[in-house]
């Protein structure tokens, strides 16, 4: 198995779900994007030296270019990109835009972002792969690419906020904006003070809010596209929707264990939302 069908599948992904059913290019040129988006978090999540992290980083950047300029590639992601990815005319500045939205966990673990930074990194870790998702399914309307993949991609960032807020404080993270934890009387912006704060279930409470507005408005979106670029697109969407239910329905004042879905239920799920069940 090679590397990039390693990563995705390794993963055990509601990606990798829901990406299955694709047509075989389709699929592939979705696995390359999911395994290249990993791969950047993992430099960036990983126990490298904070200058390592940055030389691979900036060799990304560099990649990318050669990928651009039709130069060989040096690493194996970047020729699956260049040969999975580029017939679907995918923009260049929407990758570096995600590697600039992962970095900006460095050279500090992110505490508490204002809220238009927080909105840029969620435009830039899971908007950037719905863009370019939307490309490769077939979608040629820039405005609904747009609009869509923001939306989704927000919401879709939020509900993994929302779910692993206890993991996030234990790695030295608070991803909820500092406009909220402000709004629930959460002074400190410390992590481990955050995750024991009484006022902690208010906070999430006003993110689920931005989330639920933004999967609406994805809803909206969705029925605009064609079957068959909307097929995929209801089924990632149908599978965090999920996660976001079951935590919203247990209450907000819960924090762990995290929420699960078997691998048998994420099928199911993705199988019915494909076909429109």
């Amino acid at each position: 198995m090679n590397n990039v069908d390693y990563i995705v599948k390794k993963s055990g992904s509601s990606f990798f779900w829901s990406m299955r059913l694709l047509p075989k290019a389709k699929r592939e040129a979705m696995y390359t994007i999911y395994a290249f988006c990993r791969h950047i978090d993992d430099i960036v999540d990983g126990n490298l030296s904070l200058k390592e992290k940055q030389e691979l980083l900036s060799a990304w950047r560099e990649e990318i270019d050669n990928i651009y300029d039709k130069k060989v590639p040096a690493t194996e992601i970047g020729r699956r990109i260049y040969k999975n990815c580029m017939r679907f005319k995918l923009p260049k500045e929407e990758f570096i835009k995600l590697i600039d939205a992962i970095s900006m966990d460095v050279p500090h673990p992110m505490q508490a972002p204002k809220m238009k930074d927080f909105l840029s990194y969620c435009r830039g870790v899971a908007g950037v792969p719905g863009n370019l998702s939307l490309r490769i399914f077939g979608c040629h309307n820039e405005k609904i690419i747009e609009e869509l993949s923001t939306s989704l991609g927000t919401a879709l960032q939020i509900t993994n906020i929302l779910r692993d807020v206890k993991e996030d404080a234990q790695a030295n993270r608070v991803y909820i904006p500092k406009e909220y934890l402000k709004k629930a009387s959460i002074t400190s912006h410390k992590p481990s003070d955050v995750i024991v704060d009484k006022n902690l279930v208010t906070a999430r409470q006003e993110l689920a809010k931005m989330a639920e507005e933004d999967f609406d408005k994805a809803y909206q979106l969705i029925p605009l596209l064609d079957k068959e670029s909307a097929r995929p697109i209801r089924a990632i969407a149908a599978i965090y929707k999920k996660y976001f239910d079951i935590m919203k329905n247990r209450g907000w004042e819960i924090i762990s264990p995290k929420p699960n879905i078997s691998k048998f239920n994420k099928f199911s799920l993705a199988l019915r939302a494909y076909f429109g069940k």
